[in-house]
């Protein structure tokens, strides 16, 4: 093992803590609220945000999408241009936050924004920015990651910067009431998902990392088991904290990760629309059974610690357990789930994967345009 880490954003966790952006939002800031299609006026969360800022200077920008677009976001970096705001607050689920990093890091930058998508600029510096969880999933809210789409040419891109961590992040599982199950199922499998990227690649003996990843999925395990309890203030608890702990960093310190199921994910998103946590549940069951041969020792692991399997072909099993979980908290495995054509999707998706130069993926480096067009057939 060798890494550096910090994480300097404040979480502040529980029912109650929105006041507490009274404090930790500077007095003296010009503040530029973003959140999504206006659900946080509707469940009091906008409401306190109002409260707390009242005696700040401030003004709002909505209408950021899942899968936030940079056609939208381009909007709200030239009203902070504009307007001389030097604050940003991110009100809402990953996709907010992920738009508030952008605007951040674009606002500073005489370029087109998209060039830090496209790797052509490297962010190293960005407005000072909060963020308000409403919907544990992403975490994104104590990390410098950020991941937009391009409506215009069906891309979705990722960049990282240390500049982006959020200041200071809320979690109050309060504005999880009004979620939709589909989006509490979606955020338990997103939360799942990202600890696997993690974990599930080669054996490493990182005790400390290998031993929280699996305590993490064990907690996802027992929160999909407990998917009838959804609605108590503890199940959403615990998914939110979870969530916010399967991508802060560390359980990923130095191990080894795939996210090849991110990178195909990606596409079908940008492509067909689908919600991010469908496309990893699409994507990630295919993709472990075609390179099964190099997951099987991790996978075996997995099934002995975090579902408790014990005999032969604990792999195999431990895939199919994977997969009936998402299943069980509504998240479609297939494409038939989601009225895809596998021929279609094998035509633009290993396109677009190619024109994007997606063709070295995964810990081994090894998922090409061949690897995922037999993922494609598997997922049918």
């Amino acid at each position: 093992m060798q890494f550096s880490f910090h994480n300097p954003t404040q979480v502040q966790f529980g029912r109650g803590q929105i006041a507490s952006i009274a404090q930790l939002v500077p007095r003296d800031a010009k503040v530029l609220v973003l959140y999504g299609g206006g659900s946080i006026k509707g469940n009091g969360v906008y409401d306190q945000v109002v409260a707390a800022l009242k005696d700040h200077q401030w003004d709002e920008f909505s209408g950021i999408e899942p899968n936030p677009a940079v056609e939208t976001l381009d909007r709200a970096v030239a009203k902070v241009k504009a307007e001389g705001f030097d604050f940003l607050l991110g009100v809402g689920g990953g996709s907010v936050i992920d738009g508030a990093k952008y605007v951040a890091s674009a606002a500073l930058y005489d370029g087109y924004g998209w060039d830090i998508l496209a790797g052509k600029h490297k962010v190293t510096q960005a407005l000072p920015l909060g963020a308000i969880l409403t919907l544990p999933a992403t975490g994104s809210e104590s990390n410098p990651a950020a991941v937009v789409t391009r409506t215009a040419t069906a891309e979705k891109r990722s960049f990282l910067s240390p500049a982006v961590y959020p200041r200071f992040a809320v979690l109050d599982p309060d504005a999880m009431a009004s979620l939709p199950d589909r989006q509490l199922g979606n955020g338990l499998v997103d939360a799942f998902v990202h600890v696997c990227e993690q974990y599930l690649t080669i054996p490493t003996g990182a005790m400390v990392q290998e031993g929280y990843a699996e305590s993490l999925l064990r907690t996802l395990v027992t929160l999909a088991g407990q998917f009838d309890q959804r609605r108590s203030p503890e199940w959403q608890e615990n998914l939110m904290w979870a969530a916010n702990q399967a991508l802060n960093g560390l359980i990923g310190l130095g191990v080894p990760h795939d996210w090849a199921t991110h990178a195909i994910g990606h596409e079908f998103t940008a492509l067909y629309g689908l919600d991010h946590a469908q496309s990893l549940a699409l994507v990630q069951p295919a993709l472990l059974r075609e390179q099964f041969a190099q997951k099987e020792p991790k996978l075996t692991q997995m099934g002995r610690n975090v579902f408790g399997l014990e005999g032969d072909n604990i792999a195999h099993r431990t895939i199919d357990i994977m997969e009936n979980l998402y299943r069980s908290v509504g998240v479609g495995t297939r494409l038939h789930d989601y009225q895809l054509d596998r021929t279609d999707v094998q035509l633009h998706l290993v396109t677009a994967m190619e024109e994007h130069g997606l063709n070295r993926l995964g810990d081994q480096r090894n998922v090409d345009s061949q690897v995922v067009d037999a993922i494609i057939r598997r997922a049918e």
